[in-house]
């Protein structure tokens, strides 16, 4: 196959990691013990596990059909224009839901060090949205390549916290193993969601490859095994060490840099916290600017509020300034936007379904495809967010290209006339 970009597999690869492992790590281990304890890491082990049919899944759709347009283009493929919108909006609405939860996560470590509890951590919020918007709207990009090394940042700090912290684990810190039952590891589960969204930008990369069919599968595998590695070790090392404290830390990576190294490092992993979340919301806002003008050249949104690349960062912005406050616990404000994730996985899944030919890629659509399910039912009631905007989104466009029907003064009585300003959907970038 003739190369069609100048992304490497070892760059390839780079990417997916960073894309996978964004600022959830710094505090979802935290999260996931608090409703399941111990036994929260087979909620991980399951995540992990699943990641590698559902990334499998993208990477085959992305080598058979190298397209920027990632899950909007292979749904839009397998069921129209209309689901293909639903895909959009489940991705566009759940960035202003998102960005407080993300940002909430850093103004834990924040917290930690300045003290101020939900004050500081509202402040640092305000001023991590306000440096992106500025940024956005000015036109100044945080590069990939320094996105790259802020996930490269992340990635070393693991690892030395793991290595300086393993030696104070303690076996009796995994008893008792299920201290909210069984069902807490479901809700675990639903949670760490968050932590593994990003396995639909390895389709979305698939046209930069140099030969999409050869490094695709092999960068996808590899990014699976780094990200599983990672954070299976960091929510044990947790687990193991902080014992019951590792269910109410603001700061964990904080906590167990503290005990495996000692000093000054809640100020360091404050700022790496800080630096990562800017990175990872300026990603998301920068997107989501783009993806509502796609939107509404596509007829999926109205051209009033995001027609441009700034009215739509200005209507992310104030929606996720707005979505602050939401009487929302951290807790169900993730569930709500890991519910949208994980509906786009399943029409992206259901899609592998009818395009991949027979064969093991379609088996493994076929695993992914019930696990994101079975995900889906864990949500809970907050799930129902997503199947609303999905409907509302199928709802938008099909009254938009519905045909008018016309006057009887401008035409024949009971004729039925095409809308002239209305054009049919075509597809989400």
């Amino acid at each position: 196959m003739t190369p069609t970009g100048g992304l490497s597999r070892a760059q390839g690869t780079a990417l997916c990691v960073g894309a996978v492992l964004g600022t959830g790590v710094i505090s979802m281990p935290a999260l996931a013990a608090s409703v399941a304890g111990p036994a929260s890491l087979l909620a991980w082990l399951a995540l992990i596990l699943l990641s590698a049919p559902l990334a499998w899944t993208f990477a085959a759709l992305g080598a058979r059909y190298p397209d920027g347009g990632g899950v909007s283009t292979y749904v839009r493929l397998a069921f129209g224009s209309r689901a293909a919108a639903a895909v959009g909006w489940c991705f566009y609405f759940a960035v202003p839901l998102g960005a407080p939860p993300a940002a909430a996560f850093a103004g834990g470590y924040v917290a930690d060090v300045l003290g101020g509890g939900r004050a500081t951590v509202i402040a640092t919020f305000v001023v991590i949205m306000a440096v992106v918007f500025v940024l956005n709207w000015f036109g100044l990009r945080i590069s990939g390549r320094v996105q790259l090394y802020l996930a490269a940042t992340l990635a070393v700090l693991l690892v030395i916290t793991v290595v300086a912290a393993l030696p104070h684990a303690r076996l009796a810190n995994l008893t008792p193993f299920a201290p909210h039952g069984w069902a807490g590891v479901g809700a675990a589960a639903a949670i760490l969601v968050w932590g593994f969204a990003g396995w639909e930008a390895v389709s979305s990369l698939s046209g930069e490859y140099r030969n999409p069919r050869r490094d695709v599968p092999r960068a996808t595998a590899a990014a699976v095994l780094i990200v599983g590695v990672l954070y299976l070790a960091v929510a044990a090392t947790s687990v193991l060490v902080l014992g019951p404290a590792a269910g109410s830390s603001a700061a964990p990576l904080a906590d167990l840099l503290a005990v495996g190294v000692g000093g000054p490092v809640r100020p360091l992993t404050a700022v790496v916290a800080v630096l990562l979340t800017i990175g990872a919301v300026n990603a998301y806002l920068a997107g989501a600017s783009r993806l509502g003008v796609a939107l509404t050249r596509d007829g999926a949104l109205p051209a009033r509020f995001v027609g441009t690349p700034r009215r739509s960062l200005a209507f992310v912005t104030l929606g996720g300034l707005a979505s602050v406050l939401l009487p929302l616990d951290l807790h169900t404000a993730m569930l709500l936007v890991t519910g949208c994730f994980t509906l786009v996985y399943v029409l992206g899944t259901a899609a592998a379904l009818k395009l991949l030919p027979a064969g093991w890629s379609r088996r493994g659509a076929g695993v992914a495809f019930v696990a994101v399910l079975g995900l889906l039912v864990l949500n809970g009631l907050p799930a129902l967010l997503s199947l609303a905007v999905a409907a509302g989104a199928v709802l938008y466009v099909s009254l938009r290209t519905a045909p008018k029907i016309a006057s009887p003064s401008s035409s024949s009585a009971g004729s039925i006339a095409p809308n002239p300003n209305t054009n049919p959907v075509e597809s989400l970038p």
